[in-house]
């Protein structure tokens, strides 16, 4: 029954379960030119904390690389990928972005460093940007080393969005943050209508805001607003998955020599050492809308790196399901989430 002073509290995180869940497309999408609405739909899990196995009706093994289908059929029960690399019961999720400890200004917290005691995980701080995904991914790993503490990767984040799809999330798309001075947990007033704007129309409205205040339109986490910018529509959920800053996840393309790229070139890296992808050629990306309209803009050779939701500005192309391409460079609007595997 004890009451802890919100001063007292660090960081929060959030508890999602292993789970298996149903397959509904085992499709092709080469080629794709425009988007199924019908698509667009429940996603059914099962709890469990087991990896499914192809001797069991109804289930598959989880193929071990991406975009393997192995035995896996339409209608079968998988474990989500996520959950096996840790061997663990679970992740436990950053519920904002991760914040910038102390900062006083959104420009305060663009800060390309490694610095663990800078990471905060909560509402109504400044977004922690201009950090390239090295640095992002030392600030994750020794940020709590007992917990197996990391940055987001792409399946973690394809887990959660997943959940937030099944009757255990919103099962709608999730408010963008539309806070222009990247404050964590906010919620645009409306649903916009339209994609990245650079002026601020009416379909989709941006804007800034002191630190613990609202406005006109844009809305904290704990308003009656700020739920729709939740993954379950209430304040349980995880926040900051659409829009605000655009988020990298440890998400990257191979060069040919079959390591991972670092990035473009000497001004546009990661800050990782190994490979640059402008030594390869001959790919291109796909840029068609994902569920609810939202960005889809796959990796290629010059631009490796994934990041995640949109920012404050994409509008209906922010969202959960949103996705596009970069260096892993330094950015104003990049930022990052940490995950813990116990």
């Amino acid at each position: 029954g004890e009451t802890i002073p919100e001063n007292n509290i660090e960081s929060y995180f959030v508890w999602i379960p292993k789970y298996r869940y149903k397959l509904w497309d085992l499709g092709n999408y080469e080629g794709l030119t425009s988007i199924n609405s019908n698509k667009v739909h429940d996603i059914e899990v099962i709890f469990g904390e087991y990896d499914t196995v192809d001797e069991k009706s109804g289930e598959c093994k989880t193929p071990g690389v991406s975009g393997e289908t192995g035995n896996c059929r339409v209608g079968d029960y998988m474990t989500h990928p996520a959950f096996q690399a840790f061997g663990t019961k679970g992740i436990w999720v950053g519920k904002f972005e991760t914040g910038y400890k102390g900062a006083t200004s959104t420009k305060e917290a663009e800060q390309n460093l490694e610095d663990i005691n800078k990471v905060e995980i909560k509402p109504n701080v400044y977004s922690w940007r201009g950090i390239q995904v090295a640095n992002a991914h030392l600030n994750s790993y020794n940020y709590k080393r007992d917990y197996e503490s990391h940055m987001m990767k792409n399946t973690e984040w394809g887990a959660v969005s997943y959940l937030q799809h099944s009757v255990y999330g919103s099962r709608s798309s999730v408010r963008v943050n539309n806070n222009s001075n990247y404050i964590t947990g906010y919620s645009a007033v409306t649903e916009p209508t339209c994609g990245y704007t650079g002026d601020n129309q009416d379909c989709n409205k941006q804007e800034g805001t002191v630190l613990n205040a609202d406005g006109t339109y844009t809305k904290r986490y704990n308003s009656e607003v700020g739920y729709f910018a939740s993954t379950t529509n209430n304040i349980t959920g995880i926040y900051d998955m659409s829009g605000g800053a655009w988020e990298f996840t440890m998400g990257v393309m191979l060069h040919s020599s079959g390591v991972p790229c670092v990035g473009r070139d000497v001004s546009n890296t990661s800050g990782f050492a190994g490979p640059f992808s402008i030594e390869i050629y001959g790919s291109k990306t796909r840029h068609i809308g994902s569920w609810y309209q939202d960005e889809a803009l796959f990796v290629y050779t010059a631009s490796p790196w994934f990041h995640r939701s949109g920012a404050f500005h994409g509008g209906l192309g922010a969202g959960v399901f949103s996705y596009a391409l970069n260096y892993g460079n330094e950015l104003e609007y990049g930022g990052f989430r940490l995950v813990l595997a116990t």
